[in-house]
C-alpha cells in the first residue's frame, strides 16, 4: 500500500498538539458542584466507566489520525511486468582433441574451457544455444535450446579422448553453421575454441566460413594455448603419470581469416582468466535487448481508514452524551 497524497501525512504531527489544546481547554471549561465535605467519596472505589472518562478524548484523537490517513488517499497497487527479448542463436565449438589436455591452463586448457562456457551459458537470458564437439570428427552434442540446466548437464558430459584424435575445424565449423541453417533468430552466432591446426576432416576452414558467411552465421574463434611450450601430462613406460614440454602450435592466421570474413573477431587466450575475459566481452557483443513494459492498476483503499474513524465519532457522540457525559 502506498499514499497518493503522502503530504497530507505531516498533519499527524499536530495530533499531539490537539489532544494538549482538548486537555486544556476541557480543564478551562470544567464545571462543578461545591459540597462541603467529599472525604467520604474520597475512599469509594472507582467503578470502570469512572475510569474510562477519558476514553472520547481517546476516541476524538483516533478520529482525527484515521482522517487524516484517509486524507493522504492510501492506495494498492497492483504492477503487471512484460518482459520481450529478441533472443540470439548461438553453437559452441568446442576442441576434444587430447592436446587440449595441456595444463597451461588450470587445471588443463580442456577443464578450463569447459568451465567457462558452462559460466557463459549461465548468462545467457533469452538465447538459444547449442554445442558441437570435435576432434577428427564432428558432432552435435546439443542442438539449440533454453533448457540450460539440460545444457549444462550434456556439456559436463564431455571428454577427451572419446573422439578419434584429430583436429577437424572446417567439418566443425560446417556442423555448426548447419545447425543454424534454419534459425529465423536476427543474429546467429558461432564461437569456435581450439587450440591447434587443421589436419583432418574433407572441409577446409576457410570454406567452411564462406558457407556461414553465405548464411549470416557470424563466427567468434578462440586459440587457447600459451606462447611457447605448455607441459602435457603423459603415462611412461612404467605406467607412471609425467609430463613434458610441447610446443604451442596455433594457427592465428587461420582463425583471424575465419572470424573476419564473416564479420567476427578472432582472440588469443593464455590462461584461464583471459578466457573468462573473452567470454564475457563476446557476451556484451552479443547481448540480447531486452525491453520491459509496465501496466499499473491503482485500487483507492481511502475507505479502510474512513469508516473507522466515522465508527469511533459515533461512538464518542453515543459515549458523551449517555454512560460518560459530564454534568453540568
Amino acid at each position: 500500500m502506498q499514499f497518493a497524497q503522502p503530504e497530507w501525512l505531516w498533519l499527524l504531527a499536530l495530533v499531539p498538539f490537539f489532544a494538549g489544546w482538548t486537555q486544556w481547554r476541557a480543564f478551562r471549561t470544567r464545571k462543578g458542584m461545591r459540597f462541603s465535605d467529599i472525604a467520604p467519596a474520597q475512599g469509594a472505589p472507582r467503578s470502570l466507566w469512572v475510569r474510562m472518562r477519558a476514553l472520547p478524548v481517546a476516541l476524538r484523537l483516533g478520529v482525527v489520525t484515521l482522517g487524516v490517513l484517509a486524507l493522504a488517499r492510501p492506495q494498492e497497487r497492483d504492477t503487471v511486468r512484460e518482459r520481450y527479448a529478441e533472443g540470439v542463436d548461438i553453437v559452441l565449438v568446442l576442441d576434444t582433441s587430447t592436446s587440449m589436455r595441456a595444463e597451461d591452463f588450470s587445471p588443463n586448457r580442456f577443464e578450463a574451457a569447459r568451465d567457462v562456457a558452462a559460466e557463459f551459458i549461465e548468462s545467457r537470458t533469452s538465447d538459444r544455444v547449442g554445442l558441437v564437439v570435435f576432434a577428427a570428427k564432428a558432432y552435435t552434442q546439443t542442438p539449440l535450446t533454453l533448457d540450460y540446466n539440460f545444457l549444462l548437464r550434456m556439456l559436463d558430459e564431455v571428454e577427451v579422448g572419446v573422439i578419434e584424435d584429430g583436429t577437424a575445424i572446417g567439418t566443425a565449423i560446417a556442423m555448426g553453421v548447419n545447425r543454424l541453417k534454419d534459425s529465423a533468430a536476427e543474429s546467429k552466432v558461432l564461437i569456435l575454441l581450439t587450440d591447434g591446426q587443421n589436419n583432418r576432416g574433407v572441409i577446409d576452414p576457410v570454406t567452411a566460413s564462406e558457407v556461414a558467411q553465405a548464411m549470416d552465421v557470424r563466427i567468434y574463434s578462440i586459440g587457447v594455448g600459451t606462447h611457447g611450450e605448455a607441459p602435457f601430462p603423459f603415462v611412461d613406460a612404467f605406467g607412471g603419470q609425467r609430463r613434458q614440454m610441447v610446443k604451442v602450435e596455433i594457427d592465428e592466421d587461420m582463425l583471424s581469416s575465419v572470424a573476419e570474413k564473416t564479420g567476427g573477431r578472432y582472440f588469443r587466450a593464455t590462461n584461464r582468466q583471459s578466457l573468462q575475459s573473452i567470454y564475457e566481452e563476446i557476451g556484451e557483443l552479443e547481448k540480447t535487448e531486452i525491453a520491459e513494459r509496465f501496466y499499473t492498476d491503482y485500487t483507492e483503499r481511502y475507505a479502510l481508514f474512513l469508516w473507522p474513524a466515522f465508527g469511533l465519532l459515533l461512538l464518542e457522540l453515543l459515549l458523551s452524551a449517555t454512560r460518560l457525559r459530564r454534568a453540568p
